[in-house]
């Protein structure tokens, strides 16, 4: 499956919260935690060809993501992506250790979700700040996004890891 998406960057939590719904975004998961590890191997192969493994806890599941590399696209995030969800995180573990893979990220975040149509509309709170999270179709997304009052210039194409990254390093 192909994923397209972007984030934009959060000052009022609450205000988007009541603009996704005065739009006619429905909740589709209340507030819950991620949690979130990606994997390499010690060649760090996935974060050279900008490819993730990542290993999810949300709740009571678990899901294992492989994220191709991403796209060219000038506005949107767009990747390969294959999720399949995870029976026995002991045994997925083991593994992905057998396998040469080790955790090298690890995030939290908490979620919710809305469906607008058919985008997937997230509300992610972060340590590294409040974002916006829209996947679908790009034309979807560009309309829903001007919608909701943001410009071009407030979408990032960029993955949890970067912004955390810039998060770390800013003064």
């Amino acid at each position: 499956m192909v994923e397209i998406e972007v984030k934009i960057r959060l000052d009022d939590l609450e205000k988007t919260k009541a603009a996704l719904l005065k739009l006619g975004a429905k909740i589709e998961k209340e507030r819950f935690l991620e949690e979130n590890t990606l994997y390499d191997l010690s060649s760090q192969t996935l974060r050279q060809k900008r490819c993730a493994l990542r290993f999810r806890k949300v709740q009571n599941k678990a899901f294992l993501t492989f994220k191709g590399a991403p796209q060219k696209s000038r506005r949107f995030k767009v990747r390969e992506e294959f999720e399949t969800e995870v029976k026995n995180e002991k045994h997925l573990r083991k593994i992905l250790r057998s396998l040469g893979f080790f955790p090298v990220f690890s995030y939290q975040k908490f979620r919710t979700v809305y469906r607008k149509g058919r985008l997937k509309v997230c509300l992610d709170e972060t340590e590294a700040g409040n974002f916006l999270e829209v996947e679908g179709e790009k034309s979807d997304i560009a309309k829903f996004v001007r919608c909701l009052g943001f410009s071009r210039a407030d979408l990032i194409k960029k993955d949890y890891v970067e912004l955390f990254c810039e998060q770390k390093s800013a003064p």
